[in-house]
């Protein structure tokens, strides 16, 4: 019985966490001097209180179940992935890439070149911290840390000097040919959700087939678990690292298409709001497992699109409480994982390095 609870309160860790940080975070506007339950409102109808709404949500989303996705398989390994952002902007600048020096290949082969540039460019951009640590032992933080550098270099000189618009004066390329843009949705109004949540969504799916139900994904995951005995049932502890930052990088990468493909249509500087950041969180929050990604890359989506709203309808908070809220939800989850570890001895992190 003591068992089964356990098991049942670390399933409710992070249901547990965002409830202590949006109680938290509404106390906060509380101070600040606005009525809690006003706020909350507020928050619910700008995330789902429409089709566009809903649409905003889903489109926040979608690039956070990529990169928590890309932080839960290192994790998984018993890595950590800080690189994500780099993965993921050479993913975006290769499928604009495609699409520009290629601009007169067809729709449906033309998002597919595109998807697969991105993912093999993020996904050479991963393997190399991987290959480093698993061969020569340098630690894959430091090294995906200064590869973030390294891809935000790249991607300025290829956008200013390469592949230039000579029409505008932002830092951006050439659009895409016609027949790279992927489809939009249009019942969730002008919103711009496109195709490319349904690929992550494909994405979180396959990930969890290969994690729970494949033998490279067991073996990936003993490596997590405990690197020496796995090596000693001889697992090649070294190529499971290898193949879950190539993996990271690729699914990273994959954050690219939704926004050269199916929102501007080419590639811009600075697109990212460090989602490969935010991407970390994520993967903490769903305790490292595809559908709980989706489900913590849902909920920082709605909480991005809901406090949107808020510079408009109060007086004293405004839409940076949607980062007060994240960071709150975070800690909780540290929180409580250290109550679970203090208590009974496990990993905070499944899969992972604590």
């Amino acid at each position: 019985m003591t068992f089964l609870r356990s098991r049942i309160f670390r399933s409710l860790q992070p249901l547990l966490a965002v409830l202590i940080g949006l109680v938290i975070g509404l106390l906060i506007t509380r101070l600040a001097g606005e009525n809690p339950w006003h706020v909350l409102k507020i928050l619910i109808n700008s995330a789902f209180g429409s089709r566009y709404d809903i649409g905003m949500t889903l489109f926040y989303a979608t690039p956070l179940i990529l990169t928590g996705l890309a932080v839960a398989i290192p994790f998984q390994a018993g890595l950590f992935n800080i690189g994500a952002e780099g993965q993921l902007t050479l993913g975006a600048l290769a499928a604009a890439a495609v699409g520009c020096v290629f601009p007169d290949i067809p729709w449906p082969l033309a998002p597919v070149l595109a998807v697969l540039a991105a993912f093999f460019v993020g996904g050479f951009w991963g393997f190399i911290p991987g290959w480093l640590h698993a061969k020569r032992g340098s630690h894959e933080v430091i090294n995906t840390i200064m590869l973030n550098f390294i891809a935000a270099g790249i991607a300025s000189w290829v956008t200013l000097y390469v592949l230039k618009n000579p029409e505008s004066q932002n830092p951006e390329t050439k659009a895409v040919g016609a027949g790279y843009l992927i489809h939009h949705f249009q019942s969730f109004g002008d919103a711009p959700l496109s195709s490319a949540f349904v690929l992550a969504v494909v994405a979180a799916i396959l990930v969890s087939v290969f994690l729970w139900r494949t033998v490279l994904g067991f073996q990936l995951r003993a490596v997590g678990q405990g690197e020496s005995a796995a090596r000693t049932a001889g697992i090649d502890s070294g190529k499971m690292k290898i193949i879950a930052m190539f993996l990271a990088g690729g699914l990273a990468g994959l954050v690219g298409v939704g926004e050269v493909l199916g929102n501007a249509g080419r590639f811009r500087l600075g697109f990212s709001p460090e989602y490969g950041f935010i991407g970390i969180a994520v993967a903490l929050l769903g305790k490292n497992r595809p559908a709980g990604v989706v489900a913590a890359a849902l909920l920082f989506g709605a909480l991005h699109k809901g406090t949107s709203d808020l510079d408009l309808e109060t007086e004293n908070v405004t839409r940076d409480l949607s980062l007060i809220l994240q960071a709150l939800i975070i800690l909780s989850v540290s929180a409580v994982g250290l109550w679970d570890w203090f208590n009974k001895g496990r990993p905070m992190v499944n899969g992972g390095r604590t």
